[in-house]
């Protein structure tokens, strides 16, 4: 099952790996996201480590489960080859109605298929209040004239 754009990426290829990938998350559906990671992916997640797809699935049911109005933009960072590097952000708020602004890094490497074997995650929880929020598009995919990170000074 190929996942275009493939590797080897180009600048345009990996910046739409990357929406891609946003789309995807802000979706939601952790059936259809795990379809993005080769069935043996690995992840380092924080401390959660994900050994293959079913396990990746599990891990997004259960953190959209926590993560109440989960809204994130991705941004390209490095490309080369079959690795792309983005960096990230998403807001989200807990069951106590708690804000947080997660930032991160990640480090992919995809298979000859396009498919997601490697995922490494660094991600760092900043609380905010609701009024310091900066993505208010309605769930779902983030439109294309919404900021990205950089326009937001993120």
């Amino acid at each position: 099952m190929a996942r275009p754009p493939l590797p080897p990426f180009t600048e345009e290829t990996a910046r739409e790996k990357v929406r891609l990938a946003e789309d995807g998350w802000n979706g939601r559906d952790p059936a259809k996201v795990a379809l993005a990671y080769s069935e043996d992916t690995k992840w380092r997640n924080r401390s959660h480590f994900v050994s293959n797809r079913e396990e990746a699935q599990d891990f997004l049911t259960g953190k959209w489960e926590k993560e109440k109005e989960y809204r994130l933009i991705k941004e390209l960072f490095a490309f080369r080859g079959n690795r792309i590097a983005v960096r990230y952000a998403y807001e989200w708020h807990d069951d106590a109605g708690n804000w947080f602004r997660s930032y991160g890094n990640e480090n992919w490497v995809f298979d000859d298929d396009g498919l997601m074997k490697e995922r490494y995650a660094s991600i760092n929880d900043l609380p905010i209040s609701e009024d310091e929020r900066k993505f208010h598009w309605p769930q779902g995919r983030r439109p294309d004239d919404h900021p990205g990170l950089s326009d937001l000074g993120l």
